[in-house]
């Protein structure tokens, strides 16, 4: 059985995960999850990617939004904002039972893993989701208007519309991955970097001890979250631009560059296949954007079979 490990953050990230989980039992799936945007609020914890991931899997997630979950209400939120609190972050009724039993669970000594591990089973998910750390990391975003901010000031209290300057990881230093992290991507046939903000989903990942050096030995696909220098979701293609950088697949793919194995682009980029090609990277070209459960499924095989073509393609040159 194939071991395949998938770098996740965000809806687009979930999606992608969920495509890999249908074909489940023919592959054995492990989904790394950001934790960047982790934060406190109304005194507990919450993990918008890990829950994204995981309400994904689960079948619960909202199908209009990607994220919070389904046939939710906000009569929480509602009163909380009669009597003066904030209601900006939109916490909703459903979600909140999710963040006071983690918030629970954490302040009685759990890790944050074996919390994640607990709510799938819980809600029947069979592949097994991993935050990136059980220490605390902090996305930080440099803004042109207001200095430093946290991620989710940036995201959702500014709606992005502060201009980016850089990005920083607190405590990345100090953190170490998840139980588990390591030896997924040890044993992994293949890793692939779903088209989550490579900025902010994926850094933070890449950016912990030892997982660059080590997904450097290892068959590692991603695929771009831009087409045709937009993103489906997402801030992405803005901060490629207010960093200076032209919002494009082949942006990402020089991003990716240490690491690309195999590179995924839409069907809309076709044009940019001999750019890429000539940087020595190999393409597949299909379609990326997910709007139904077919799309993630179908996207998830054709790189399933990108992979496996590329091994007997090596193979036969080593023979």
């Amino acid at each position: 059985m194939e071991h395949v490990t998938v770098l996740a953050g965000g809806v687009g990230g979930a999606k992608l995960a969920h495509g890999f989980a249908l074909c489940q039992p023919e592959i054995h799936l492990t989904v790394i999850v950001n934790t960047g945007d982790d934060f406190d609020h109304f005194g507990l914890r919450i993990c918008p990617d890990l829950d994204t991931v995981c309400y994904t899997l689960a079948g619960l997630a909202n199908p209009h939004t990607g994220w919070g979950r389904k046939e939710e209400t906000f009569e929480v939120l509602r009163l909380v904002g009669e009597l003066g609190g904030p209601t900006w972050f939109r916490l909703g009724d459903k979600d909140l039972a999710t963040h006071l039993e983690r918030t629970r669970r954490l302040r009685e000594g759990q890790r944050l893993s074996q919390v994640v591990e607990s709510f799938c089973s819980r809600w029947g998910i069979t592949a097994r989701v991993l935050p990136m750390s059980d220490d605390p990391v902090r996305t930080m975003v440099h803004t042109l208007e207001y200095g430093w901010l946290g991620f989710q000031d940036y995201f959702v209290r500014c709606a992005c519309q502060p201009a980016v300057k850089e990005f920083a990881f607190e405590g990345i230093e100090k953190a170490l991955p998840a139980p588990g992290v390591l030896e997924a991507l040890e044993r992994s046939d293949l890793i692939v970097i779903a088209p989550s903000n490579p900025w902010v989903s994926i850094q933070p990942i890449l950016s912990l001890k030892g997982v660059a050096s080590l997904i450097q030995t290892k068959k590692v696909v991603a695929v771009s979250p831009i087409i045709q220098g937009q993103t489906i979701k997402g801030p992405a293609a803005k901060m490629y631009r207010e960093m200076g950088i032209e919002p494009s697949a082949l942006a990402v793919a020089r991003q990716y560059q240490p690491y690309l194995w195999g590179f995924v682009i839409d069907e809309l980029d076709r044009g940019l296949e001999t750019t890429l090609k000539s940087s020595g990277i190999m393409i597949l070209i299909t379609q990326t954007i997910m709007h139904h459960e077919e799309d993630r499924l179908l996207l998830a095989k054709n790189i399933l079979a990108f992979s496996k073509a590329r091994k007997l393609e090596q193979q036969r040159r080593e023979f």
